[in-house]
C-alpha cells in the first residue's frame, strides 16, 4: 500500500500539498488529477525518491519495483527491441550472470540460471517486448533499427516501452498518451486494464481515464481528495460540490443552455443518424462535465471569419507523398463552409501529409487542388510551437499579428488564453509546451480563418483549456479538418470521418465506436489471412531461444569433458611410463631407494587425479545425457 501521512511537499519555496493524508491500495488504477503547478509531477518524482518531503511520511513498500517513463533518451546504437528488454532488470541481471558463469564453464550455474530464466518466462521475453513495439506503432523493420535513429516523438514511445517492460509493482505515468496516435491509444488502453500492479495515472486525456481508472486523485488548494470511480464519475461528484456555491451554479446553468443549443442545432441539420446519436450523447455527456471546470481560467470563442467561401476547398483525382512515390492517391475530398471532418488511421498512413497537403505546405504530385475565393487557412501542428520568437512576449507576438489594435484589446484577448499579468509580458522561450501551445492556437484565432487544419491541438494541453478549446469548436462558423487521439474533442467536434489507409482517403460511415471495431476487425483479418503466423513466430522465437540456452548449458560441459580426456590422455601415458620403471628389479636396490620412493609418490598422485578425473568426466556425461533427454 502506498501512504502519505500528514505530508506536506514543496519545490522552489513553493508549498504544493500541505498536511495531505492519502492511502492507495495495491491494483487500484488511480488518475492524478489537478490544475499545472499544483504538484502532480512533483508527487510522482517524491514516489521515485527524486524528491523528499518537508513533513509527514511516505510509507512504500521496500521491495516494489517502481517504473517510470524517461524523460530523455541518448542517441543510443543499441537496437529498439534490446532497449525495450532493458526495461525487464531482472531479466538482465540473469542474463548477465549466465554470461560470466559460462565464461567461468561453471556448468551447474549455468544450469541454475536457465532455470531461472524459464520461471520468470524469459525464453518469451523478445517475443512480449515485440508485443509491446508493435502495439505501440512500430513496424517490424522498426526492431532492429538503433534509438538513434528514431525521433523524439518515437523515442518517447521506446522509452514508454521499456516502462511497460518492467516488472514493476508500481507503474508511474505521466501524459503517456502526448506521442501516441488514435491506434496506439486505444492498444495502451488494453494494455493498462489487464495491468497487475499499481497504477498512477497523470492524463489530461478524459476518454483515456475513464477507460484505465478506478479511482480519481484530485489536487486542489494543497489537498488530495480521492474519489472512486472514472473521471466521468469525478466530475459529476465534483460539480455537485461545486453546484452548491451559488455563483458557479449560475454559470454552470449558462454553460448548459449554450450545449443545449447547440444539440439542438445539430441535430436539425445532421444526416447520418448513428452519427448525430453519437455526438449528440457525448454532448449531452458535457452538461454533467461543464459545471466540474467552472473556474476554469479559459474563455475564448474564434472570432468570425471575414468570408464564408463554399466550397471552401476541393481536391479532384489528388495524389501525395514525397519524391515520385505517392504516399496517399486518389485523393477525392470536398472541405464546405461549416463542415467538420475528421481523419483516421493508423500512425504513418498519412494523415500529417494529407493535412499539409491541405494548408498547400507540401504540393501535390498529381491531380487538382481548387481554393475558394477568400479562403483563409488556420494551421495547427506541433513543429509550429518552434516558429514562436522565444525572445518576444505573447503581447509582443499579438502587436506583430494586429499593430493598429489597442493593447488593451489584446491583452482582454490573451487573458483568455490565461496570459495574464507578467504572463503576457514575459518572453516565451522558457514556456512549457502547454503555454506555448496556447498561444500558437490565440495567434491562429486571432487571424479569423474559415478553415482550420488542427493536427493534434490537445497535446500538451490540461483539461481546462481541452474544455475550453472544444467549446469553442462547436461555436466556430468555419470549416474543420482534425487529426487527435482525443475521442472527447474528435466526437463533439466532427461531424464525420475520413479514413486514410492502405495509400487511400475514404469517408468512414460510422463513429468512433465503429472504428474502434474496425480496428479490431483488420486484427482479425490479418490473423485469418496469417492463421497462427504470431504464434508460429513466437514459438520459432522461443524454441531458437531454448536451443541456444541447451547450447549454452551443453557447451561448458563439452569443453570440460574434452579438457578432461586430454589430460586422463596424459595421465594414463604417464602412469604405464612410471608402472613400466617400477617393474624393473634394479629400481629396488639399497642405492635406489629415494628413486623409489620418488616414483611410487607419483603414481599414487596419477592414480588419486585419474580416479578423481573419472569420476567427474561420468557425472559430466550423465548431465549431458539428461539435459539431451528432456530437450
Amino acid at each position: 500500500m502506498i501512504r502519505l501521512t500528514n505530508l506536506t511537499l514543496a519545490r522552489a519555496a513553493k508549498v504544493l500539498l500541505e498536511n495531505v493524508s492519502l492511502s492507495i491500495h495495491p491494483g487500484q488504477k488511480v488518475g492524478l488529477t489537478g490544475a499545472n503547478g499544483t504538484g502532480k509531477s512533483s508527487l510522482f518524482a517524491l514516489l521515485r525518491g527524486e524528491l523528499h518531503a518537508e513533513a509527514g511520511d511516505l510509507n512504500l513498500p521496500e521491495t516494489w519495483v517502481v517504473a517510470h517513463v524517461a524523460q530523455d533518451t541518448p542517441a543510443l546504437q543499441q537496437a529498439a527491441l534490446d532497449f525495450t528488454l532493458d526495461g525487464d532488470t531482472k531479466l538482465r541481471q540473469i542474463e548477465h550472470q549466465l554470461t560470466l558463469a559460462e565464461a567461468a564453464n561453471d556448468g551447474h550455474r549455468v544450469g541454475e540460471l536457465h532455470a531461472q530464466l524459464s520461471e520468470i518466462d524469459g525464453y518469451s521475453a523478445r517475443a512480449r517486448a515485440a508485443e509491446l513495439l508493435h502495439g505501440l506503432g512500430f513496424t517490424d523493420a522498426d526492431l532492429s533499427k538503433p534509438v538513434a535513429a528514431f525521433s523524439g516523438g518515437w523515442r518517447v514511445r521506446l522509452n514508454l516501452s521499456q516502462a511497460l517492460m518492467s516488472r514493476s509493482d508500481l507503474l508511474l505515468l505521466d501524459e503517456p498518451t502526448n506521442h501516441l496516435d488514435l491506434d496506439a491509444v486505444i492498444w495502451l488502453e488494453g494494455w493498462l486494464k489487464s495491468y497487475p500492479g499499481t497504477l498512477l495515472l497523470i492524463s489530461h486525456d478524459r476518454d483515456f481515464l475513464d477507460a484505465v481508472t478506478s479511482h480519481i486523485a484530485h489536487i486542489e488548494q494543497r489537498g488530495i481528495k480521492l474519489y472512486t470511480g472514472s473521471y466521468s464519475d469525478f466530475e459529476r461528484q465534483r460539480a455537485a460540490h461545486l453546484a452548491v456555491q451559488q455563483a458557479l451554479f449560475d454559470k454552470q446553468q449558462r454553460d448548459r443552455a449554450h450545449l443545449e443549443s447547440f444539440i439542438e442545432r445539430f441535430r436539425a441539420k445532421a444526416t447520418k443518424a448513428r452519427q448525430a446519436q453519437s455526438r449528440i450523447k457525448a454532448l449531452a455527456r458535457m452538461e454533467d462535465i461543464s459545471a466540474a471546470h467552472v473556474d476554469s481560467p479559459f474563455t475564448f470563442s474564434f472570432r468570425v471569419p471575414v468570408s464564408a467561401p463554399d466550397p471552401l476547398l476541393d481536391l479532384r483525382h489528388a495524389s501525395v507523398g514525397y519524391g515520385a512515390q505517392p504516399l496517399i492517391a486518389n485523393i477525392e475530398l470536398t472541405v464546405r463552409s461549416g463542415e467538420r471532418i475528421g481523419l483516421l488511421g493508423r500512425n504513418g498512413a498519412g494523415k500529417s501529409t494529407l493535412i499539409k497537403l491541405l494548408a498547400n505546405e507540401i504540393a501535390l504530385l498529381s491531380g487538382t487542388r481548387t481554393e475558394g475565393k477568400g479562403l483563409a487557412i488556420g494551421y495547427f501542428a506541433q513543429h509550429q510551437l518552434e516558429q514562436l520568437r522565444p525572445e518576444e512576449s505573447p503581447l509582443q507576438h499579438m502587436t506583430r499579428l494586429a499593430p493598429d489594435t489597442r493593447e488593451q484589446e489584446l491583452r482582454d484577448f490573451l487573458g483568455g488564453f490565461d496570459f495574464r499579468g507578467d504572463a503576457a509580458t514575459s518572453p516565451c522561450g522558457p514556456f512549457s509546451g502547454g503555454e506555448k501551445s496556447r498561444l500558437a492556437l490565440a495567434l491562429l484565432i486571432w487571424q479569423r480563418p474559415n478553415l482550420l487544419l488542427l493536427d493534434e491541438p490537445t497535446n500538451h494541453l490540461d483539461l481546462d483549456m481541452r474544455q475550453a478549446l472544444n467549446y469553442a469548436l462547436q461555436d466556430y462558423q468555419g470549416g474543420i479538418v482534425l487529426v487527435s487521439h482525443d475521442r472527447s474533442l474528435l466526437a463533439t467536434t466532427c461531424d464525420r470521418f475520413m479514413i486514410v489507409h492502405d495509400g487511400k482517403a475514404e469517408i468512414f460511415d460510422g463513429d468512433l465506436d465503429d472504428y474502434r471495431d474496425w480496428l479490431n476487425q483488420q486484427r482479425i483479418n490479418l490473423a485469418q489471412a496469417n492463421p497462427d503466423k504470431i504464434e508460429r513466430k513466437q514459438q520459432r522465437e522461443q524454441n531458437a531461444q531454448q536451443r541456444q540456452a541447451l547450447i549454452a548449458q551443453r557447451r561448458p560441459l563439452v569443453k570440460e569433458i574434452d579438457k578432461l580426456d586430454q589430460q586422463l590422455a596424459k595421465w594414463h601415458t604417464e602412469k604405464a611410463s612410471l608402472d613400466a620403471q617400477l617393474a624393473d628389479s634394479q629400481l629396488y636396490e639399497p642405492a635406489q631407494r629415494d628413486a623409489l620412493q620418488t616414483l611410487l609418490k607419483r603414481q599414487g598422485e596419477l592414480s588419486t587425479s585419474i580416479e578423481t578425473a573419472e569420476e567427474r568426466w561420468l557425472t559430466l556425461n550423465e548431465t549431458l545425457e539428461t539435459l539431451d533427454a528432456d530437450n
